[in-house]
């Protein structure tokens, strides 16, 4: 009898130093989803989307366009950015470079920011309207991302050819042109850009697959492929290529 007394004694002792335990450890992990705050919340989503855990939205949720704001204009979109070229450039300056070896690009998001535009469009929040998009985009004002623009002339001083591959339609050739020059993007191998006539590629990803389909039958050997939506790097026909992944939080291509 004494011992199961004890027993229970030392069990009740235990049950309460644990109980007291969660309460001396602030930074103990929180289960409850409903307890999160909003930039928590807003944290997670932005992760999910870059992980390709969320996808096919249309706007960002409501509640995280302050997060998002903060996001962008603060120190981490800029790190972040900078971390992924960064490690395009390392794996780069390991390889032994072929005179068509060739890394692509995406243009918006990615090579020039458009964050201009969703600066004056809720950051995200509200749904995607082409042709206010485009009258921003025939201006040629977009500048460049700054941490790839440092990539991108570390890869033309290795030897690689650049190849802009953009789901911008054929009749933006000149203000992309222009716009890539002014933004200090000065030489590129091809600037390739969507016949919006074309029905055999009916979203991005088809329509990149099969515009890298036609550089390698040209004798491009993709090495890497730098996107901000997995779009840009999702399909086939990537040749040897390893792919980077920008941030975006604001939007999602199909």
């Amino acid at each position: 009898m004494k011992m199961k007394v004890l027993v229970f004694f030392v069990a009740t002792i235990l049950v309460a130093w644990q109980c007291h335990a969660y309460d001396m450890f602030p930074l103990r992990m929180n289960t409850g989803y409903g307890a999160r705050t909003p930039e928590v919340r807003c944290a997670s989503w932005r992760l999910a989307v870059e992980a390709h855990n969320i996808f096919g939205f249309e706007t960002i949720p409501e509640e995280c366009v302050e997060a998002t704001k903060e996001y962008i204009h603060g120190e981490q979109y800029r790190s972040d950015s900078k971390t992924v070229n960064q490690q395009a450039y390392f794996y780069a300056r390991d390889l032994e470079v072929h005179p068509k070896d060739t890394f692509v690009f995406s243009i918006d998001g990615t090579v020039l920011s458009n964050i201009p535009y969703y600066q004056k469009h809720g950051y995200g929040v509200e749904k995607f309207n082409s042709t206010l998009y485009d009258e921003w985009v025939n201006k040629g004002n977009a500048p460049a991302l700054p941490e790839t623009l440092k990539n991108y002339n570390k890869l033309v001083s290795l030897g690689f050819k650049i190849i802009f591959l953009s789901g911008r339609t054929l009749d933006k050739q000149a203000v992309t042109e222009a716009n890539l020059k002014k933004a200090g993007y000065h030489t590129w191998e091809k600037l390739i850009l969507k016949d919006p006539q074309d029905p055999s590629t009916p979203n991005a990803v088809s329509y990149k697959t099969a515009a890298r389909e036609k550089l390698i039958r040209q004798g491009y050997n993709i090495v890497g492929i730098i996107g901000d939506q997995w779009s840009d790097l999702l399909g086939g026909h990537r040749g040897e290529s390893r792919t980077f992944k920008l941030p975006n939080p604001l939007y999602y291509i199909q």
